[in-house]
């Protein structure tokens, strides 16, 4: 007899495993599948980077660090962030996380109260919505797609004028964007602080992708607004380090004391080869990122321009490693059916945007973080669905 009990914690009814992950391993058992759809850069951890992990563990580096990381690990990431972006960090603004995940959990688990609302511009990647629904905050989404996914002032004033009665706590922002590209000049992030500031709302700050941007550097939002701003980053996509679970938090001290009680009792502190392993990405490897983007950009253009050809509308990506593209009319509209159709008939996986929310309907997401050998096939085969399945 079974002893699992339903008498569960019951917001747990409102959460499922990400449509994303859902996909994804329903489509694995496809013979000869081409898979566009996590991301999950390509290329492999600077060797520099592996060897000081090595060092670490000849050296028996082996035990529990502090909670909010080794000391020069929390220094280099301030550094880091600091010769980059211009900003103002010290060892003591910051916490290493397990991965940016739990840096999000962790910032959003320290500023939501049950009932509180939290904005978010979408679409947007799925991990945020459950987080909030967990702590028993409330989402709010604002609706980005009639100004090519760029999140407006005026957007923001509109929703939270329309809902008078809820305490308004806090916006996500995640750019460059996951899953469209798309990212922010600094003139938009300036008229966007106005608004922050107006309404006291604490800005969480998903700047996972801030060195794969093409053109202009990133500017994150800490440069204007760092006493309303958690800003979260990692190494995941700068240096592929996906499976290192390596993330930070930046905030003002008196944030960071708080947030520190979360991280703590979540997961007391990350692993401590990893975290040698960090210091030389942030250091010796500050660049190494560099010649990540000048690869991704080349493969933007690439499939941006095949699948131009094949009458889909996208924005175009200014960062990370995305397309976010319609799907043309006289096609299955139904994001989720498009996409079934064209694994089972042309072995290609790309992402429904409907995972992605409402806001993503009727759109696909392919991920470029792949050779340019696959990624010519994969068109290829999309090519070939779009030219029989009209």
């Amino acid at each position: 007899m079974s002893l699992f009990r339903t008498d569960l914690n019951e917001t747990l009814d409102d959460i499922e495993v990400s449509e994303i992950r859902q996909f994804d391993e329903a489509t694995s058992s496809i013979p000869d599948i081409i898979k566009l759809t996590l991301g999950e850069p390509d290329f492999t951890i600077p060797e520099h980077v592996q060897q000081v992990a090595k060092q670490a563990i000849d050296d028996n580096f082996s035990h529990y660090t502090g909670n909010a990381g080794i000391p020069e690990l929390r220094k280099a990431a301030a550094d880091f962030q600091n010769k980059k972006y211009g900003l103002n960090y010290t060892a003591d603004n910051v916490i290493t996380t397990v991965g940016a995940s739990e840096a999000i959990a962790a910032a959003l688990g320290t500023i939501i109260n049950p009932g509180d609302g939290v904005l978010l511009p979408a679409p947007i990647y799925s991990a945020y919505t459950p987080l909030i629904n967990f702590y028993r905050g409330t989402e709010y989404r604002i609706n980005t797609r009639p100004n090519n996914f760029v999140l407006t002032p005026e957007m923001v004033e509109d929703t939270i004028k329309a809902n008078p009665h809820v305490n308004f706590k806090a916006i996500v922002l995640n750019y460059p964007s996951n899953p469209t590209g798309v990212t922010y000049r600094p003139d938009e992030i300036e008229a966007l602080v106005e608004v922050f500031k107006k309404y006291k709302l604490w800005v969480v700050s998903d700047e996972i992708y801030s060195e794969l941007t093409y053109g202009d550097t990133h500017t994150s939002i800490a440069k204007y607004l760092p006493e309303q701003t958690i800003l979260i980053n990692g190494l995941s996509k700068s240096h592929a380090m996906t499976g290192w679970r390596i993330g930070f938090i930046f905030a003002e001290v008196e944030m960071i004391d708080q947030i520190r009680k979360v991280h703590q009792y979540m997961v007391t502190a990350a692993t401590s080869i990893v975290q040698k392993a960090a210091v030389e990405a942030l250091t010796t490897g500050i660049d190494d990122g560099k010649e990540m983007a000048a690869e991704y950009l080349k493969r933007r253009d690439y499939v941006y321009g095949e699948m131009e050809k094949m009458g889909f509308e996208m924005a175009r990506p200014d960062g990370a490693f995305y397309i976010f593209a319609k799907i043309p009319a006289g096609y299955i509209q139904d994001s989720m059916e498009f996409c079934k159709d064209l694994a089972q008939k042309n072995h290609l996986a790309i992402i429904p945007g409907h995972a992605f929310g409402d806001e993503g309907e009727g759109y696909v997401r392919i991920s470029y973080a792949a050779d340019l050998s696959k990624l010519q096939e994969a068109m290829k085969r999309l090519k070939a669905y779009m030219d029989t399945n009209k």
